[in-house]
């Protein structure tokens, strides 16, 4: 067991408040421990063109619920590829991988009507696009 006196608990709530003192200045001083190079990141996306970006938010369709659950929110994007003119959809966000691959029914919001058709036509044309690739 623990035995304070009043005279040792007043020098530790002394000590206490001359540390947050904003006059008391830190000596400390931080040494590199490791040397870290730059390294590139690749995204798959540096010989693709955009040709749709806009903020979303992602929704999927929960057959269990039978309700829409929000997936994430990020730039959406609607890319095609340099050389082979394909066109792909990518929206990325945390990885909520759930095991093996299904199909979902996604759901996509955006601030305003005029954006969801925008990228509605886009889509399409994209559609016509990848047909003809």
């Amino acid at each position: 067991s623990l035995i304070l006196s009043t005279t040792s608990i007043n020098t530790i709530v002394k000590a206490n408040n001359n540390e947050d003192d904003e006059s008391h200045e830190s000596n400390v001083i931080y040494k590199r421990i490791v040397q870290l190079s730059a390294v590139e990141v690749k995204t798959d996306e540096e010989d693709e063109n955009v040709l749709f970006c806009e903020r979303a938010k992602l929704y999927f369709f929960d057959s269990q619920t039978n309700q829409m659950k929000e997936r994430g929110i990020g730039e959406m994007r609607i890319l095609q590829h340099q050389t082979t003119n394909r066109l792909r959809i990518l929206m990325r966000s945390m990885d909520f991988t759930e095991g093996e691959a299904k199909h979902q029914t996604l759901c996509v919001k955006f601030e305003s009507n005029d954006i969801a058709k925008r990228l509605v036509k886009q889509f399409n044309e994209a559609k016509r696009t990848n047909a003809n690739a």
